[in-house]
């Protein structure tokens, strides 16, 4: 049976607690996400416009199973929210969505504290999100901090204006995400070692940047989305590194719609995006809780995993 977790509000912490609830908010109930809850999830994925996949809703019951989460409101099921630890320094909260026909009813906030709630409870030191300016509000009230800005980029149909060379990238191997955790954790903050071999194997294209020369190794994915491709992570120790990376994943995929989330510190990526016919869409927030004593360096990520997990 799945978990479930009767909610009530201490308005000295914030946080959700475990308790009865008083009768302004018996009709609330959270309990554990599950496979058979996923048709629903990824109906409101769906209804909000988002590019997330069936597989990534898998992958985070796999990776996370404890720490996915459920709303559901006079028996309706009415929201969601994900937890991605990785590991004591630092975990990611994502697919907080709430159903149209239950909004404003405070369930996208409840579903918020209790991940944090959660992540506090596994010791996590860090929790960190990346905002839309609605949601900012909401976060910030819970003592959430702003990080960095960062854009989403779209073009309804890439065309590489030159033909790329390959010479210098080769296609991603089991071994790589092992390889890559020293340049990861510099880049984003910690490495993602699982996570990037689960995001490899569902890309349509991943790469490694020839390792003969350092100052320019690096790795990209562009990855199959539900209204459009996802380029990204990209990370690479240089900025002539992170673009070959991404001419060399857009080459192989002209002509689709396809997204592309960019700190907007990271100048090189920015203007790559703007000269080859990329748009901004949006800007989010990345904020975190607590000590944020692994920030990594966002003039190393050329493309972000998604705002689901960083």
């Amino acid at each position: 049976m799945p978990q479930t977790v009767n909610l009530r509000y201490d308005s000295r912490t914030r946080l959700a607690r475990p308790a009865q609830f008083n009768e302004m908010n018996s009709a609330l109930r959270m309990r554990l996400l599950t496979r058979a809850d996923l048709a629903f999830a990824d109906s409101v994925r769906a209804l909000a416009g988002w590019n997330q996949t069936m597989e990534d809703w898998e992958r985070f019951l796999a990776t996370e199973p404890d720490g996915c989460f459920l709303a559901e409101w006079n028996g309706a099921s009415a929201g969601t929210a994900t937890t991605t630890v990785y590991g004591r320094e630092l975990a990611w909260i994502g697919m907080v969505l709430v159903h149209p026909e239950f909004r404003r009813r405070g369930i996208g906030r409840a579903l918020l504290e209790r991940c944090v709630e959660y992540l506090r409870c596994r010791g996590v030191r860090c929790i960190k999100l990346d905002a839309t300016p609605l949601g900012k509000k909401v976060y910030a009230g819970l003592g959430f901090k702003d990080e960095w800005t960062l854009t989403r980029w779209e073009c309804s149909g890439f065309q590489s204006p030159s033909r790329v060379s390959g010479s210098r990238t080769r296609g991603w191997q089991e071994s790589d995400a092992r390889d890559m955790q020293s340049l990861d954790s510099e880049a984003f903050g910690v490495a993602r070692k699982c996570i990037l071999q689960s995001l490899a194997q569902q890309s349509r294209s991943a790469l490694v940047l020839d390792f003969n020369s350092s100052r320019s190794a690096g790795y990209g994915l562009l990855r199959a989305g539900s209204p459009a491709l996802y380029l990204g992570p990209v990370v690479a120790t240089s900025a002539e590194g992170g673009i070959h990376l991404v001419e060399a994943l857009l080459a192989q995929n002209q002509g689709v719609r396809t997204l592309w989330d960019i700190p907007d510190s990271n100048d090189a990526a920015v203007k790559w995006a703007k000269q080859n016919g990329f748009t901004p869409q949006r800007t989010l927030t990345r904020m975190y809780l607590g000590e944020n004593s692994a920030p990594g360096d966002p003039r190393k990520q050329f493309a972000l995993a998604g705002p689901e997990i960083g």
